[in-house]
């Protein structure tokens, strides 16, 4: 080994040990399901703000989308656009109702949680069903965290593909088995202060490095005619209107995120949640502008062009050549905490989705707390062996991945979230038929690729019309269900 590698070694072991051990600290404070699974809702403001965002911009923010903008410029920024709306949405619409009417809704620490008790749900399909679901698209996520992982490890230190998926997972795995939510919330505040000061210095010293601002949106328009143009593609074709909407479509995605969600749930009041959503935007703003810049800067700062699977390197490429190896080391820390932060959740709320959902329900109904914390953590290992078999291909794209799981988690809860905390009438019926209806129709729609619609958009669509209409067609929800839904309007309003 080397000594710039040494260096970077260092760097990156100094990152591990600490994020290792604030989950060891927090092993020995996680007593019950409440606080593996939300902390006890003591999140502050600004932890809330910054783990939300930090579990939402995975590696697809710090390798995906500048992979995207290194490809088509700033035509690819369109995904940013519509994120940045879902974001604000999110935090404007959802987040206080949603922490309000889970805790009043028997302290729901689960999203099936949630809406089992928000229709009173004895038959605890409203449990299961989503419970199979949240599993399904999260081994589907995970894996491109891992994806991340193996390209961040396999590029840096020339691993073998398969040994550096196995290290990033092992990570993940260790301090998300050991301390729970509140482990993986302070890590990823940590992580998501790293990312955003690693996003915008690698654009900003490789401008510096050609120049100035001028020279560079000098060299990228000569290079790249077309990088500027918001509507046009790569090889001078206009953006087609299908294109356009389905990549703005990604906003929809966060309606329906059980990892983000979560967040607004565990909050210690709601009162803070504007004050957290102020830090999420700006936040993610400028996060996500750096990381399209990073993208379309590379196409002109690097001299060596990157094709295939290989364009998603191009920050980890771009920080080897601008920085010394201590400080690259510190940088690429910060992509592997993107990776991990998202990861950790994803595998978090998908344990617990299994102790609370499936295994509580249908096996042991009287488990003890310390028996559910480690029926999560067994589903934390298994879950994320299912994920490491998924990313074991070298060749995937990671924004691929990550559009697929989003677009399963939008379509499934993203409807049934809304109607539960805006409408009235929603029935019980009304919900199972929603979950299943957007599920299903990403699974399939993915499989056809129909018209070249990203698959968010009929799902979502289809899942709204079944829980509108089967809600009609049922029963009107009965007077406990509707005052709790009342009681919560009037503490919102």
């Amino acid at each position: 080994m080397n000594s710039d590698n040494i260096m970077v070694v260092t760097a990156f072991a100094i990152y591990l040990v600490i994020m290792m051990s604030i989950g060891l600290y927090y092993y020995r404070k996680t007593k019950d399901m409440d606080g593996y699974i939300l902390g006890n809702r003591k999140l502050g403001a600004w932890v809330t703000a910054l783990s939300a965002e930090a579990s939402d911009m995975s590696g697809w923010m710090m390798m995906g989308v500048p992979g995207a903008a290194y490809l088509s410029g700033i035509c690819s920024g369109w995904i940013a656009v519509g994120l940045g709306l879902g974001t604000w949405a999110n935090w404007h619409f959802v987040a206080k109702p949603l922490r309000k009417y889970t805790e009043m809704a028997n302290n729901s620490l689960t999203l099936p949680d949630f809406l089992v008790n928000r229709y009173q749900d004895k038959s605890n399909l409203l449990r299961i069903i989503p419970a199979i679901f949240i599993i399904i698209f999260f081994v589907i996520y995970t894996s491109s965290g891992f994806v991340s992982g193996g390209k961040l490890f396999s590029s840096l230190f020339g691993f073998d593909y398969s040994a550096a998926v196995l290290l990033g997972a092992f990570v993940v795995v260790f301090y998300t088995l050991t301390g729970g939510f509140m482990a993986v919330c302070w890590t990823d505040f940590i992580q998501g202060i790293m990312m955003f000061f690693a996003i915008i210095m690698v654009p900003a010293i490789a401008v510096i490095a050609m120049g100035g601002v001028p020279e560079t949106f000098t060299a990228i328009e000569l290079t790249n005619p077309t990088f500027f143009s918001p509507f046009t593609n790569p090889d001078g074709s206009s953006m087609e209107f299908v294109a356009f909407i389905s990549l703005m479509a990604w906003g929809l995605g966060y309606f329906g995120q059980p990892h983000i969600l979560v967040r607004f749930m565990a909050i210690d009041s709601a009162n803070e949640l504007r004050r957290s959503k102020y830090i999420a935007i700006i936040w993610y703003c400028l996060s996500m502008a750096a990381a399209v810049l990073v993208g379309m800067v590379g196409k002109v700062y690097l001299t060596e062009p990157l094709a295939g699977p290989d364009v998603e390197k191009v920050l980890l490429v771009m920080t080897h050549d601008l920085f010394s190896p201590f400080m690259g080391g510190l940088i690429l820390s910060a992509v592997l905490a993107a990776i991990m932060s998202t990861a950790s959740s994803q595998l978090l709320v998908a344990a617990s989705a299994f102790a609370q959902d499936f295994y509580r329900t249908i096996f042991n109904k009287e488990a003890s707390q310390e028996n559910l914390i480690w029926v999560s953590r067994t589903a934390v290992l298994v879950i994320a062996a299912m994920a490491i078999i998924l990313a074991m291909d070298p060749d995937s794209f990671i924004l691929e991945i990550v559009a697929y799981a989003w677009a399963g988690f939008a379509a499934s809860f993203g409807p049934i979230v809304l109607m539960s905390l805006f409408w009235r009438r929603t029935t019980r019926n009304g919900a199972i038929a929603g979950v299943i209806v957007g599920g299903v129709t990403v699974l399939v729609w993915k499989q056809l690729a129909l018209f070249g619609l990203y698959e968010i958009i009929p799902g979502f669509l289809f899942s709204l019309i079944a829980i509108y209409v089967v809600s009609l067609m049922d029963k009107e929800p009965g007077k406990e269900i509707t005052d709790v839904f009342d009681a919560v309007k009037n503490a919102r309003d």
